[in-house]
C-alpha cells in the first residue's frame, strides 16, 4: 500500500474528519468527509465562496486531522488547486449532496484541490506512530 493509499484508507475509516486552516492568526477546523483517490492523487473539495477556500488561498499550509478506533492521522501539506472541470463534474454527479453546500447563485463553484509536500503521522495514544512523506 502506498503512503497516499494509507491516508485514503484512514479517511474512509474515519468517515468525518477535520480540515484545519488559519484565519489570520486564528486556527480554524471544519468537519469534512469528501475525498477521492484518483491516479495516485488524493483530492479534496470545497466551494469557492467558503471561508475554507478563502483561508487556504491566503495561507496554503493546512492539515487534515482524523480519529478512528483509538488511532489518529495528522496529514499536513500545501494546497494546490486542481482545475479539472470534467473531474469536478463527475464528482458532483456521483455525490449530489455536495452541491447543497455550493452557492452557485452567488457565482461559487466546486473547487478540487490536493496537498503537495505532505507529511503524515499515523498513531495512537499508546505511543505507536508511523511517519512518512506524501
Amino acid at each position: 500500500m502506498t503512503n497516499v493509499e494509507k491516508i485514503n484508507a484512514f479517511l474512509d475509516k474515519a468517515g468525518v474528519w477535520f480540515f484545519l486552516t488559519t484565519n489570520g492568526e486564528r486556527p480554524k477546523g471544519r468537519p469534512f468527509s469528501f475525498h477521492l483517490l484518483k491516479d495516485g492523487v488524493l483530492y479534496f473539495g470545497t466551494g469557492t465562496e467558503k471561508s475554507t477556500f478563502k483561508e487556504f488561498s491566503a495561507n496554503p499550509k493546512v492539515e487534515v486531522l482524523a480519529v478512528s478506533e483509538g488511532q489518529f492521522l495528522r496529514y499536513d501539506g500545501t494546497v494546490v488547486l486542481d482545475d479539472d472541470a470534467d473531474l469536478a463534474a463527475a464528482v458532483l454527479a456521483e455525490n449530489p449532496a455536495i452541491s447543497t453546500f455550493i452557492n452557485a447563485d452567488a457565482g461559487s463553484k466546486f473547487q478540487l484541490f490536493h496537498l503537495e509536500d505532505g507529511h503524515a503521522v499515523l498513531g495512537s495514544m499508546k505511543g505507536h506512530t508511523e511517519e512518512f512523506d506524501v
